[in-house]
C-alpha cells in the first residue's frame, strides 16, 4: 500500500531486514548488472560494433586496393624480369663470340709468326746461306735461259711466302676489328643489362613495400574483426542476461505462487511487503497484514476489522485482489516498483 513519504524509508528498512525478503530485491544479471546497466551495455556495444564494422570495411577496401597494386607490380616485375633474361641472353652470346674472336686472334698471331719463320727457312733453303745479290745470280747462271729460270723461281718463292703472310696478316687484322666491335657491343649490353636489372630490383622493392602494407592492413582488419566479434559476443550475452531479467520480472508480475500462498497479488510484491507474514501495524503508517494495508485503505475497501492483520487471510486476499485489479492497481504498492513490476 502507498505510504506517507515520512514513513516509506522505515517501512523499506523493515522489509529489507527480514531474511525472507532478500531475494525480492531487483533481480540482477549474472554479472551483477541491473536492467539499466545491461541496456546501457547493449547500446554502447551496438555503437562500438558500428565503429568497428566501419573500420573493418574501410581497412578491407584499402587491403583490396593494395592487393591490386601488388598484382600490377608483380606483373611489371615479371615483364622486366623477362626483358632482363633476354638482355642477359644477348650478352652471353656476345661474350661467347668475343671469347671466340680473342682465341682466333691468338691463333692468327701465332700462325703469322710461324709463317714468317717458314718463309725465312724457305729462302735460306733456296739460297743455302744469305740470299745472293743480282750480280751473283748473273755470274752463276749458265746462259740466259738458266738466268731467267733462277729469277723466276726467286720471284715465285718470294711471292708465295708473301701471299701466305699477307693472308694471315689480313686474318689477324679482321680478328682485331671483330674483337674491338664485340668488346664495344659487350660493354653496351652489360650496361643495358645492368639498367634492366636495376629496374627489376626497383619494381621488386616496390612490390615488397606494397605487400608489407597489404599485410599490415590485413592484420589491422583482422584485429578489428576480432574486436567486433568480442563486442558482439558481449552484447549478445548482455541481451541474453537482460532477457532473463525481463522474463523474471514478467514472471514475477504474474506469479502468485509462494510459501503460504496462493496469493492475491504477485508473490514478489508480497515477499517485499511482508515476507508472507501477517504482520501487525508498523510504527509509522500503521500498515499491517499480509498485504500491508494502511487503515484508511483497508476500511475504504470494506474491511471488516480496524486493521487488516485482524481479518482472515481469505478476506485480505479478496480485498488485495480487488485493489490489484489484474496489475492496474500495482502502483498502490511501493514494492511493485522495487521488484521491477512497474
Amino acid at each position: 500500500m502507498p505510504l506517507p513519504r515520512r514513513h516509506r524509508l522505515a517501512a523499506l528498512l523493515l522489509a529489507l531486514a527480514l531474511p525472507a525478503l532478500l531475494w525480492a530485491v531487483l533481480p540482477l544479471g549474472a554479472s551483477g548488472q541491473s536492467q539499466d546497466d545491461l541496456q546501457e551495455t547493449i547500446d554502447s556495444s551496438k555503437a562500438r560494433e558500428g565503429q568497428l564494422a566501419d573500420a573493418a570495411a574501410r581497412l578491407g577496401r584499402l587491403e583490396q586496393a593494395a592487393a591490386r597494386g601488388v598484382a600490377k607490380l608483380q606483373a611489371r616485375q615479371a615483364e622486366v624480369q623477362a626483358e632482363l633474361d633476354r638482355s642477359q641472353a644477348r650478352l652471353t652470346v656476345t661474350e661467347t663470340e668475343l671469347a671466340q674472336q680473342r682465341k682466333r686472334l691468338q691463333r692468327l698471331r701465332a700462325r703469322l709468326i710461324r709463317d714468317r719463320d717458314q718463309l725465312a727457312d724457305m729462302l735460306r733453303a733456296t739460297y743455302v746461306d744469305t740470299p745472293p745479290d743480282m750480280v751473283t745470280v748473273l755470274m752463276q747462271a749458265q746462259g740466259f735461259e738458266d738466268l731467267m729460270t733462277r729469277v723466276d723461281f726467286a720471284k715465285r718463292v718470294q711471292k708465295a711466302g708473301a701471299s701466305v703472310v699477307d693472308a694471315v696478316r689480313d686474318g689477324r687484322d679482321d680478328a682485331k676489328r671483330q674483337r674491338s666491335r664485340l668488346t664495344k657491343t659487350a660493354a653496351r649490353q652489360r650496361e643495358d643489362t645492368a639498367t634492366v636489372r636495376r629496374q627489376r630490383d626497383a619494381v621488386a622493392q616496390m612490390a615488397a613495400a606494397v605487400q608489407a602494407r597489404q599485410s599490415a592492413l590485413a592484420q589491422a582488419r583482422a584485429a578489428r574483426v576480432q574486436a567486433l566479434r568480442a563486442t558482439r559476443g558481449s552484447r549478445l550475452r548482455a541481451q541474453k542476461t537482460l532477457k532473463k531479467l525481463l522474463d523474471a520480472q514478467a514472471k514475477a508480475a504474474v506469479d502468485k505462487r509462494g510459501p503460504g500462498g496462493p496469493w492475491a497479488i504477485p508473490w514478489a510484491v508480497v515477499q517485499c511487503e511482508s515476507g508472507g507474514q501477517n504482520l501487525p501495524p508498523n510504527a509509522g503508517a500503521q500498515a499491517s497484514g499480509y498485504y500491508q494495508f494502511i487503515p484508511s485503505t483497508w476500511q475504504g475497501m470494506g474491511g471488516s476489522t480496524k486493521h487488516a492483520y485482524q481479518a482472515s487471510k481469505a478476506e485480505q486476499d479478496r480485498l488485495a485482489a480487488r485493489l490489484w485489479d489484474n496489475g492496474r492497481g500495482a502502483r498502490n504498492w511501493d514494492c511493485a516498483a522495487i521488484v521491477g513490476i512497474i
